[in-house]
């Protein structure tokens, strides 16, 4: 019987395919996978691809079919297992080979799963997926054909690579791990044993309920119990993980949070030591302090557009040491491989502290203070959501306004600067705004206001004004 199969649209994202499991995303998809992204690895003259997945309910059995899948294409499956994303991203690397997927509903909530990939050693996002989908509704396959499975366990050779990379000597922080019962829980479990200092670890089950609080680090509300913690504890610094551990959160020793940019600040003070003029990347929902800071440390700040899969491209494109987004994506090229690793960075992040003499409050506080809102996000129809960013563009730049169009609109005006654009992944307009006063952050509001009415949208600014 021949094969054909279509995907609900909804699913096929930019960075991945994503949906609810038993609705936007079935069983069937994950075969669907294995048989499509294996003929295309195929194709391309591959034959090894590493799979792994996270600790979700459903992901065992979508690994089982996306595994049949591949073998059906005559893929040699590398079978990792349960751990973070980050652990099948060094086995693509690392066992050399010819693609690699991870079952993995990252931050989203428990009933949601997906699938992120890799082709060779690079990203396969964007219009790679879209071809997969359009593939696998042509019935465009390789013959079937029967290929191996094979268990391999990287999590020694993962835990012994990152602590090559340990440059903290032997003094003992106080460290509060957040795990959120993601995927990076075992693996966890035995860096901390590796590590110097006094750790306490919250949440380490593997738990796909998330019974805690939602795996997102992003969001403060999920950083409470970390913040108390700390407090408890009298810890030196707090970390945090997504459901597979490839974003990071990060709480000081007073229990403020330390944001994406904040975070990549102090990695890239340390990086441009062995860098110096080197370019480090930042998307472009980062705060200005950022870029000035970097300018400042004798590295070149470049803005490029959100999304893991597109700041790993440039990375690569550039041979840039460090990249990091403001949903604490943080990717290091200076002796890692160019992925994101909130386990790695972690490692780095310990290893400046226990080297400084400085608390990381007290690097946070010596910052430029500046107010902002959180990111903002306005409901806007699937089809219309990138026609509103080029019309607000196009009033913006027939007013003469200094407008960098790297990804959406960002504007830059005496006050500070703000950002309109279009969700990869959800009908939604996503917005930003940054300036040195409270009264100049909402004239910045005012004006993104104005340009939302402008094209027909009613602006509700009811999310609560974070100031960092």
């Amino acid at each position: 019987m021949s094969f054909s199969h279509k995907f609900n649209a909804s699913s096929l994202r930019e960075y991945d395919i994503r949906g609810i499991v038993g609705d936007t995303l079935l069983e069937e998809d994950a075969f669907a996978i294995g048989r499509t992204f294996g003929s295309i690895v195929a194709d391309a003259g591959g034959k090894r691809v590493a799979v792994g997945r996270d600790g979700r309910l459903s992901s065992p059995a979508l690994e089982a079919r996306l595994i049949a899948g591949l073998m059906e294409s005559g893929m040699d499956v590398v079978s990792i297992g349960l751990g973070p994303t980050p652990m099948l991203y060094f086995a693509a690397f690392t066992e050399n080979t010819d693609g690699a997927v991870m079952v993995t509903g990252s931050h989203n909530p428990s009933n949601y799963n997906g699938f992120k990939m890799m082709l060779g050693k690079k990203p396969f996002f964007g219009s790679a997926i879209l071809d997969l989908g359009a593939r696998a509704a042509a019935g465009k396959v390789v013959k079937k054909t029967s290929g191996t499975v094979t268990k391999k366990d990287v999590s020694a050779a993962y835990l012994e690579r990152m602590m090559q990379d340990w440059d903290g000597g032997d003094k003992k922080l106080k460290i509060v791990w957040d795990n959120g019962n993601g995927a990076a829980g075992e693996v966890l479990e035995r860096l901390v044993k590796l590590l110097p200092g006094e750790h306490t670890v919250l949440n380490g089950v593997i738990d796909g309920n998330f019974p805690a609080h939602h795996p997102d680090p992003t969001v403060p509300k999920n950083l409470e119990q970390l913040i108390a913690a700390v407090a408890e504890k009298g810890a030196d610094i707090g970390v945090a993980f997504d459901g597979d551990a490839d974003r990071i959160g990060i709480v000081d020793n007073s229990g403020g949070i330390l944001f994406g940019d904040q975070f990549l600040i102090l990695m890239a003070r340390d990086v441009l030591k062995s860098f110096p003029g080197g370019t480090i990347i930042a998307d472009v929902k980062a705060s200005q302090v950022l870029f000035d800071e970097i300018a400042k440390a004798g590295g070149k700040p470049l803005m490029w557009k959100t999304g893991h899969s597109l700041i790993k491209s440039k990375m690569a494109e550039l041979k840039s040491p460090l990249a990091g987004e403001m949903s604490g994506h943080i990717f290091f090229n200076d002796k890692w491989y160019g992925f994101d690793d909130a386990l790695y960075a972690a490692v780095r992040l310990l290893g400046i502290v226990a080297r400084g003499t400085e608390s990381v409050a007290s690097f946070r506080e010596s910052l430029p203070h500046v107010v902002n809102t959180p990111e903002l996000r306005f409901d806007c129809a699937e089809d219309r959501k990138f026609e509103v960013v080029k019309e607000v563009a196009a009033r913006l730049q027939a007013a003469g306004e200094k407008v960098s169009d790297t990804d959406g609109v960002r504007v830059n005006t005496e006050d500070g600067w703000w950002l309109l654009r279009a969700s990869n992944t959800q009908a939604v307009l996503v917005a930003r705004a940054e300036a040195s006063s409270d009264a100049g952050l909402e004239r910045l509001k005012a004006i993104l206001a104005a340009q939302l009415s402008a094209s027909g949208l009613t602006p509700d600014f009811d999310a609560e004004n974070a100031g960092h």
